[in-house]
């Protein structure tokens, strides 16, 4: 049954197979859908890396999106829990 939800399930689809949560598979496959692949594939990038940030930040982002668990995550854990959400 079609989610209507999703802009473009099929990218959504591609996603998900390559590891990608549910809720950043949506929000990019939604984003490719509105704007094209080209403009969502320029995002990004302006951050700095996650490694260079302090575990407080990390956990402060951590809180934001709703990473259970993060309490008791080392900084390099928490680091790739944010990457991979």
């Amino acid at each position: 049954m079609p989610n209507p939800q999703l802009k473009d399930e099929k990218d959504y689809r591609k996603l998900r197979q390559k590891g990608e949560s549910k809720e950043k598979a949506a929000r990019i496959s939604n984003a490719m859908a509105k704007e094209g692949r080209s403009k969502v594939g320029q995002k990004g990038g302006k951050s700095g890396s996650y490694t260079d940030w302090s575990k407080q930040d990390l956990l402060k982002k951590a809180r934001e999106i709703g990473i259970e668990g993060r309490s008791k995550m080392s900084k390099e854990e928490l680091v790739k829990a944010l990457r991979k959400h």
